[in-house]
Parts: structure tokens; sequence; C-alpha cells
């Protein structure tokens, strides 16, 4: 029983700890190198929230569009704090909390809804709370904005904390994401995904499971957004609540394998190579050139990288 527990709790332990190395070792490596430094702590933010929206449009098979919503929550629970005087581990806390307090109640009544309703439903958060935002002009700045306290600096220093935040938000996303594939949880929402209905007649508890759900992705996003703002300094409503957003997390786990552990990781790190690579030498076509590349890796490997590479080794 011990052994079995003990097993249980190693891959995810070893998820952390080598995101602790990477954190501890990734800065000093990349010392100097300001575009390597960006770039990855964009990978790094990415798989978060790729690992995230997995939870729920993979796990669970919603297709969820809130990601940019509660990024963007975060991002501004953060900064109202932050200017409060909060000290900064609180600030991120409350990002988290914010997150999960909105996704419970709201999760728990849209999850009612299923394909393209409840993905138009979760996408209508993003522009609720974008307009709430701007129009909260004195506590957030509205149109305007708000700076952080204390974001100013050495560029180089705040990219290598920076770095470290995102890749230690990554690895405890993807340690989160193995407990839950391997408990009770995760076995729920697979029987959800595959049928809810028959789930339901099988006596799982299929709304609470997707609130869990839908609300450690919220949690997650929260936090992602808290790291973004004090990466960035500065915030606006039509930069954390662009609706890219919650659509380059989806792409990425589309690309890597939606309802995998791994597919959202290795699906953001092709996006952005993809990415970069069009950006860098087709700066005019470079979204169109994207798209028609994605669009074609999913036509050769339609169920994503990891699932695609698991079939062929097993025929």
């Amino acid at each position: 029983m011990r052994s079995a527990l003990n097993s249980s709790w190693l891959p995810p332990a070893l998820v952390l700890a080598l995101g602790a190395a990477i954190a501890l070792g990734a800065p000093a490596a990349l010392s100097g190198e300001t575009y390597l430094l960006r770039l990855a702590t964009q990978l790094a933010l990415l798989v978060a929230l790729s690992v995230a929206w997995n939870l729920v449009g993979g796990f669970t098979g919603y297709p969820s569009f809130a990601t940019a919503a509660f990024f963007g929550l975060g991002a501004y629970a953060t900064a109202v704090a932050q200017e409060a005087g909060w000290p900064l581990p609180l600030a991120f806390a409350l990002a988290a909390l914010c997150g999960a307090l909105l996704a419970a109640p709201f999760g728990f009544a849209i999850l009612r809804l299923r394909g393209h309703y409840f993905a138009i439903a979760s996408l209508m958060l993003v522009t609720i709370l974008k307009e709430v935002t701007t129009g909260w002009a004195s506590l957030t700045g509205g149109g305007m904005g708000i700076n952080l306290p204390g974001a100013g600096g050495d560029p180089i220093v705040i990219a290598r904390i920076a770095l470290q935040t995102m890749v230690m938000l990554a690895a405890a996303a993807i340690a989160l994401s193995i407990v839950v594939a391997r408990g009770r949880l995760g076995f729920g929402l697979a029987c959800i995904r595959m049928n809810e209905t028959a789930a339901l007649g099988a006596g799982i508890d299929a709304p609470r499971l997707k609130t869990i759900a839908f609300t450690l992705s919220a949690a997650i996003c929260g936090l992602a957004g808290a790291a973004y703002a004090r990466w960035i300094g500065y915030i606006d409503p039509s930069d954390v609540y662009d609706v890219m957003w919650s659509v380059r997390p989806i792409i990425a786990t589309l690309i890597g394998g939606v309802g995998t552990v791994m597919g959202p990781v290795v699906g953001a790190v092709v996006y952005m190579v993809f990415e970069e690579l069009m950006w860098r030498n087709l700066l005019t076509f470079g979204t169109g050139a994207l798209g028609i590349l994605i669009a074609l890796l999913v036509l050769i490997m339609p169920g994503g990288i990891i699932p695609s590479l698991m079939k062929r080794r097993a025929s």
C-alpha cells in the first residue's frame, strides 16, 4: 500500500524537481541572451496555460474559451493588490483565489451546456470581464491600464526572475495534471468525456467533477496572469483579455494531443517554434503561414503528436 502511494506521487515530484532545476539553471545558461530569455519565458507561460486548458478541454471534453478571462483577472488582481501594498506572495495567492472563486459558480452554471453552446458561454466571460475592468477605472485604471509598483529595475534581472517564475508555474501545472489524470478525478472526467449520459447513469457526479476541473484550470490561469503582470510591469484590458490567450493554448494542445498529460507541453514547443519561424522569416504573411502549417499538422496527425506516435508504435 505504501509503495503504491509512493509510486503514485513519484512522477509529479520528479516534474517539480526537474522544474526547480531548470528554473535555477536556465537563467544562468541564457545569461546575456535577452531574446532567448524572452522566448523561454513565453514558452513556459504557454505550457502552463495549455496544461490548464487541457484539464477542461482535454480531460473533460468541454472546449473552453475562458482562459483569457481568468488570465486577465489574475493579472489585475495582482496589480491592484500590489498597489494596495500587499506582498507579492499574497498578491499571487489572491490571483489564484479570484480565478477559482469566479470559476466555481460560473462553471457550475455553464458546464450544463455542451458543445458550441458551452464554448460561446465561456467566451462571453472574457468580454464581460474586459468591459467591467475597463469601466471600473477607479480601481483598475480603465483603458489607460495600470503600472505595477516596483516593476522597474534591471531588465535582465526581471527577465531571469520571470523565467524562473514561469518555469515553476508550468512544472506545478504539469504535476497537478499528472495527479488529476492518475486519480479518481481523472477517471471520472474521462468517463464524462467518453459518454456523459452513461457516466451519470453509473453514479458519477458529473456537475461536481466538471466544476472542480474548471476551477483548477482557472486557478492556474490566474497565477499565469499574475506572473505575466509582474514580468511586463504594465497591463491594460486589451492586452490581458486578448482572446489569443484562449486560442493559443487550444492550438498547442491540439497539436500535442488533447487529453494527454504531455500533449500540451509538446504542442506548446512545436507551436512556439512555428510561430517564431513564421514571424522572423515571413513577417507580412506570418499568421497565415502559421495557420496553414498548423492545419497541415492536424491533418497529418489528427489526434495530435503524442497519440499519433503511440498508435504507430503500437502498430
